[in-house]
C-alpha cells in the first residue's frame, strides 16, 4: 500500500484560478474505486496500490493537458511501504 502526495498544476493559461483544473483532476481519481483521496490546498493525498495511482496521475496530467494546458507541472512524492 503507498501514499502519494502530488500536484498537478497549468502553467501558462492566462488566469489566476486553478479550480477547473483541480475539477477535471478530481474527475479522473473518481473512476478509481480502489483509491482512497483527500484534496488539500497544496496537494492530492492518494491511498492505494502504487501502479494504479500512477496510472491515475498519468490520466490526470492527460486531463489538465486536454484542457489546453500548454505546459504542466507535476510533483509527485511517494511513501511505498511494503513491510506490512
Amino acid at each position: 500500500m503507498a501514499i502519494v502526495a502530488v500536484s498537478v498544476t497549468p502553467i501558462g493559461t492566462g488566469e489566476t484560478s486553478v479550480s477547473r483544473y483541480v475539477a477535471a483532476a478530481e474527475k479522473v481519481l473518481r473512476e478509481y474505486p480502489n483509491l482512497r483521496y483527500r484534496l488539500d490546498p497544496m496537494f492530492t493525498t492518494i491511498e492505494g496500490d502504487l501502479r494504479e495511482i500512477f496510472e491515475c496521475i498519468i490520466r490526470m496530467h492527460d486531463a489538465v493537458a486536454a484542457m489546453g494546458a500548454g505546459r504542466i507541472s507535476s510533483v509527485i512524492k511517494v511513501d511505498d511501504r511494503r513491510d506490512k
